[in-house]
């Protein structure tokens, strides 16, 4: 998922700078700041962060621009709301940017490209996460089983293949590879990446959920685990 510089067209590349500015600006502007008053918290933003970025070093692929790797989303997008979830998925971005210039002793390298990785890789999936999780809450019952498999775990693997199928038709419209080529060599590596993003994001949002419930800002006991009377006798 990560575009390396060069692959797009420059124009895209130019022209991504846009939406990723005025994104960005709506985040630094209404993000719930207060929240990370509490050391406590700003530490777990910080060390989510870390994790991110070594999640996003670790990838495979098979073609310049068409790498695999967990993206850590939807616990973001639980953990801190969409914008400073959001937020830390860019920072997780940051860090693997100059990581990359870092090795290659090339402080530039990764910047042309920067915008449209932020898109892809912070911005949308946040977006899409946080839909998912509206949804859940608008539709669905208020139950603590079904935040975690559907708020958590199936809202992962929705938000990974939308991305793939995102990053796919950037791909294509912007004439980098072929419908063929997609289709054969990246989209259906998209169904297992799927499982194993939900299979983590579910398991680490449970634990969270259990044993560091302030840790997660979108769970709320009063909805999830409140006590239900019975009838009287």
């Amino acid at each position: 998922m990560n575009i390396p510089d060069g692959l797009f067209p420059p124009l895209w590349s130019s022209l991504a700078w846009l939406p990723f500015l005025a994104l960005l600006y709506d985040a630094v502007r209404k993000a719930e700041w207060r929240r990370l008053q509490d050391a406590r918290i700003l530490n777990v933003f910080l060390g989510l962060i870390v994790v991110l970025a070594l999640a996003w070093s670790l990838r495979a692929g098979v073609r310049p621009g068409l790498n695999l790797h967990l993206l850590g989303a939807t616990a973001a997008i639980l953990m801190f709301g969409r914008r400073l979830g959001s937020l830390a998925l860019m920072g997780a971005l940051l860090a693997v940017t100059f990581n990359v210039g870092w090795l290659k002793g090339d402080w530039t390298s990764g910047w042309q490209s920067f915008a449209l990785n932020a898109l892809c890789l912070a911005w949308f999936p946040a977006a899409v996460s946080h839909l998912v999780l509206r949804f859940v809450e608008r539709v669905l019952p208020a139950n603590l089983f079904v935040y975690l498999f559907c708020a958590a775990f199936f809202n992962a693997g929705i938000t990974v293949f939308a991305t793939g199928l995102l990053t796919s038709a950037l791909f294509w419209g912007a004439g980098v590879y072929t419908a063929e080529q997609l289709a054969a060599d990246y989209l259906p590596y998209y169904f297992m990446l799927a499982f194993a993003e939900s299979w983590m994001n579910g398991t680490l949002v449970t634990l969270m959920v259990v044993y560091k419930p302030h840790w997660v800002a979108t769970f709320d006991d009063r909805r999830y685990l409140r006590q239900k009377k019975g009838p009287s006798p």
